[in-house]
Formats: structure tokens, C-alpha cells, sequence
């Protein structure tokens, strides 16, 4: 098992960042603060290409029953590392094995500007139960390379091509009358496969293929949201 997430290290990255990089795609990474620590050469590269590299906490761990005052102090020096690393900190975070007290803990910080830890909609919103409001940009589950290792998953890249395409399409058109926003996950390990990353740059191509859609980041959309759509506490 640790094999395959050094393939992604040592191969998958780099095969997704040349496909990246040459259709000039932007990019959010969730970036385990660890990881960064550990791959210097692949942070230089996502920093060089403009990537945005949003937190993807201290470590892959599960949270759920991490005493509150240890999530906080990790999440605290998670950030200060990023920023050491990166030369700022992180505009997003998305934690994945989140505790019930992960989100009040972002709620409470005036330096993140979306958390990424909800698959509740296909649009920003702003969650109201902390201390002030959390903008949410949601992830997602589905249009996600980790179907290839999860039971009744994709089989094929062109399962994949197609499943991505078709998420597409369906929100391209509802985008007629309403935006609506496509996340798709990828995984060096998974996506960076060869087969699977042949089934990516179809997808990428034809995105491109479409003169309406905005391919961002996830903190382009974060910004938009909050000018555009700015939140009301009262509703």
C-alpha cells in the first residue's frame, strides 16, 4: 500500500502536472501539510505553475475523536507551515476525515476563505451554525478518480471519460437559466495512472471545447462567491 502512494509521488505527479501545465488548466491542490514538507521538488513545481495549494490538514488522518484543543493547535501549525513553505497561507482547506468540531474551528479564524468540507450542493454557500458564517466551495465524491478503488467503481478510463462528461454536460445545460459548478478529484496514485490519465485529457479537451465555461480555481470561485453573492447573516 505505501507503494502505490509513492507511485503518485514519484510518477502520477508528474504526469498530471505535464498535463496540466501544457493546456494551461489551473489547478487547486489539496495539500497535506506533511507532504509538502517532504516532496520539496514537487511544491517548487505547483509554485511555479501558479497553482493554487489550498490545506489538506496536518496529516491524512481521521479527526473524529481528536480532542478540540488538539485539532485546533494542529490546524494552527499546519497553517504556519504552509505559509513557511508556500509564502501564504492557504486560501482553502478541506480536512476529508473532518471531527464534529472541524468546521466551528475554521469558523473561528479570520485567515481561511473557504472550506471545501461538504457535498451538500453544486454551488457555493455559507454554513451559519459557528461563530460566523463558513462560505463552503463543496467537494465531491462521485466525479472522483477514487471510484477506480472503491467497490462498483469506475472499471475503465473511458467509464471515467464519460461519467465526468456527462456530470458536465447536465450542469453546462442547466447553466442556461442558473451557474452551476463541477468539481472533479484526482488523485497522483489514481489519476496519474497512465490509462486514467489518457481518460483525463479527453475530459480536458473537451471542457476546452466550450466557449462558456470557467475553468478556475477553487479560491477564484471563493472570491466571486463572497463579491457577488455576499452573505446575509440574518437569512
Amino acid at each position: 500500500m505505501e507503494s502505490i502512494y509513492e507511485y503518485g509521488s514519484r510518477a502520477g505527479f508528474w504526469r498530471l502536472h505535464k498535463l496540466f501545465t501544457e493546456a494551461n488548466i489551473p489547478v487547486t491542490v489539496f495539500a497535506v501539510t506533511m507532504a509538502l514538507q517532504r516532496h520539496p521538488e514537487a511544491l517548487k513545481a505547483m509554485l511555479d505553475a501558479n497553482w493554487e495549494i489550498a490545506s489538506h490538514a496536518m496529516r491524512w488522518i481521521h479527526y473524529q475523536s481528536m480532542p478540540i484543543e488538539e485539532e485546533r493547535a494542529q490546524m494552527e501549525a499546519s497553517i504556519a507551515i504552509h505559509e513557511s513553505l508556500t509564502g501564504k497561507k492557504p486560501a482553502g482547506w478541506y480536512t476529508g476525515r473532518t471531527s464534529p468540531n472541524t468546521l466551528a474551528l475554521l469558523a473561528e479564524r479570520d485567515d481561511i476563505l473557504y472550506c471545501a468540507d461538504s457535498y451538500a450542493d453544486d454551488l457555493p454557500y455559507y454554513d451559519k451554525h459557528y461563530s460566523k458564517p463558513l462560505l463552503m466551495v463543496p467537494y465531491t465524491l462521485d466525479t472522483n478518480d477514487m471510484r477506480f478503488v472503491a467497490p462498483q467503481g469506475f472499471n475503465s478510463g473511458e467509464q471515467f471519460y464519460n461519467y465526468l462528461k456527462d456530470a458536465f454536460d447536465v450542469l453546462y445545460a442547466e447553466g442556461d437559466t442558473a451557474p452551476k459548478m463541477l468539481s472533479v478529484g484526482l488523485h497522483c496514485r489514481v489519476a496519474g495512472r497512465p490509462a486514467r490519465a489518457a481518460a483525463v485529457a479527453r475530459f480536458l479537451d473537451y471542457v476546452r471545447s466550450h466557449d462558456d465555461a470557467w475553468v478556475c480555481q477553487r479560491q477564484d470561485i471563493a472570491r466571486h462567491w463572497r463579491a457577488t453573492h455576499p452573505c446575509n447573516a440574518n437569512k
